[in-house]
C-alpha cells in the first residue's frame, strides 16, 4: 500500500514527500530528473531516516509506468511531474504542450487500468488568468490564461474533471498553487532551478550568496503601490501539508478544487526588503522589461481550503526568506555543491 508521487524529486514533490514519509506513509517516486536531482534521496533520507522507492521513470513512457504499478500496490497518486516555467513555456510551446498533458493521459490511462481511482493534481493560479478582482476564489472563471504553462494546467484539470464524469468511483483533488518559496528548515531540500531562476526567491539568494551580481526585477510600471508584480507567496513546507489535507479529502466522491496560498499579496521589492532584513545581504536589483505572460497581482482567498480541508498556513514571509537562505548557504550551488550531510 503506497502513494505514488510524480516528480516527487523536485521541489514542492520532495517537500511532500517529506511531510508522506514523515506521517508514516509509504512513497513511491517516479521521475525522470529533467528539473530534479538523485541526490534529493539521500536528503530525504537524512531527514526522514527512510528512503522512499524511487524510479527513474518519464510519466509519459506508459510501459515503464505500468511496471511500477504492477510492482507496487498504489492506493493513490499525487501528481507533480512536468514542466513549469513559464517563460519557457513561451518560447517552448509544444514541448510543454506535449510534455505536460500527455503525461496526465498516460497516467490516468495507467491508473484506470491498475484500478486506482485518487489522484491529487498539482494546478497552479495560472488557470484564471488575468484575474478581475482580488482576492482569487475558486469560482471566478477561469480561462483567458496568458501563458502556455497556464494552458497546460488548466486543460488537465478539464481533462480529470472528465474523467471523474465518466468514471463515478474516481476521485480528485485539484490544488490550485500561488507562489511556493522557502525551503526545509534542515536545509537539506530546497529549490534548485536550471540556469538563470525563473522564480523570484532562488533568484535573490543566488544574488545573497554572489553566485549572482544583480536581481532583474521584471517590470516596476505595473498598477501597484511600487510597480512590481504582487504574488502570494506560500511556505512550500505549508504547501506541502496542503497534500496530505488534500489526500484525506479524496475520501469522498468527484472533484474538489482548492487554492492553496495565504491570502496575503506581496510585491517583488518588498520581498527584496523582507529578505534583507533577515540575511542582513544588500541585494543590488535592476528593472528589466516585463516578461511575457505575466500579470500585475495575483493572491487567493483561501477560505475553502481553511473550512474544507481544515488546512491554514503556518508559516510567515520571514520563515519562508529564512529558510530559503539556509538552504542556499549550505547549498551555495544546489544541490551539485555536494555538501556533506
Amino acid at each position: 500500500m503506497a502513494i505514488l508521487v510524480t516528480g516527487g524529486a523536485g521541489y514542492i514533490g520532495s517537500h511532500t514527500v517529506v511531510a508522506l514519509l514523515e506521517r508514516g506513509d509509504d512513497v513511491v517516486i517516479v521521475d525522470n530528473l529533467y528539473n530534479a536531482k538523485l541526490m534529493v534521496l539521500d536528503r530525504i533520507e537524512a531527514i526522514c531516516k527512510k528512503r522512499p522507492i524511487f524510479y527513474q521513470v518519464d510519466v509519459v513512457n506508459q510501459e515503464a509506468l505500468d511496471k511500477v504499478f504492477t510492482k507496487h500496490k498504489i492506493t493513490s497518486v499525487i501528481h507533480f511531474a512536468g514542466y513549469k516555467a513559464v517563460g519557457e513555456s513561451v518560447s517552448k510551446p509544444l514541448m510543454y504542450y506535449h510534455n505536460n498533458l500527455n503525461s496526465t493521459l498516460t497516467l490516468i490511462n495507467v491508473m484506470l487500468a491498475h484500478h486506482v481511482h485518487q489522484l491529487v493534481f498539482s494546478s497552479s493560479a495560472t488557470v484564471y488568468g488575468e484575474p478581475t478582482k482580488m482576492p482569487i476564489v475558486e469560482t471566478d472563471p477561469v480561462g483567458g490564461t496568458t501563458n502556455p504553462y497556464g494552458s497546460t494546467k488548466l486543460i488537465n484539470e478539464m481533462i480529470i474533471q472528465d474523467v471523474v464524469k465518466a468514471n463515478p468511483q474516481f476521485r480528485a483533488v485539484l490544488l490550485r498553487y500561488f507562489n511556493p518559496i522557502g525551503a526545509h528548515p534542515s536545509g537539506l531540500i530546497g529549490e534548485d532551478p536550471q540556469g538563470i531562476p525563473t522564480n523570484l526567491m532562488p533568484f535573490i539568494t543566488q544574488v545573497a550568496v554572489g553566485k549572482r551580481p544583480f536581481l532583474s526585477v521584471y517590470g516596476n510600471d505595473y498598477p501597484t503601490p511600487d510597480g512590481t508584480g504582487v504574488r502570494d507567496y506560500i511556505h512550500v513546507v505549508d504547501l506541502a501539508l496542503g497534500h496530505l489535507a488534500a489526500l484525506d479529502k479524496l475520501q469522498q466522491s468527484g472533484v474538489s478544487i482548492y487554492n492553496l496560498g495565504t491570502g496575503q499579496g506581496t510585491s517583488v521589492l518588498d520581498m527584496v526588503q523582507a529578505f534583507q532584513q533577515v540575511s542582513k545581504v544588500n541585494i543590488p536589483y535592476q528593472i528589466v522589461p516585463r516578461r511575457p505572460g505575466d500579470i500585475a497581482v495575483s493572491y487567493a482567498d483561501v477560505t475553502k481550503a481553511n473550512k474544507e480541508l481544515g488546512w491554514k498556513t503556518r508559516l510567515t514571509l520571514r520563515d519562508a526568506c529564512e529558510d530559503a537562505w539556509r538552504w542556499q548557504k549550505q547549498n551555495p550551488h544546489g544541490y551539485d555543491s555536494f555538501n556533506k550531510l
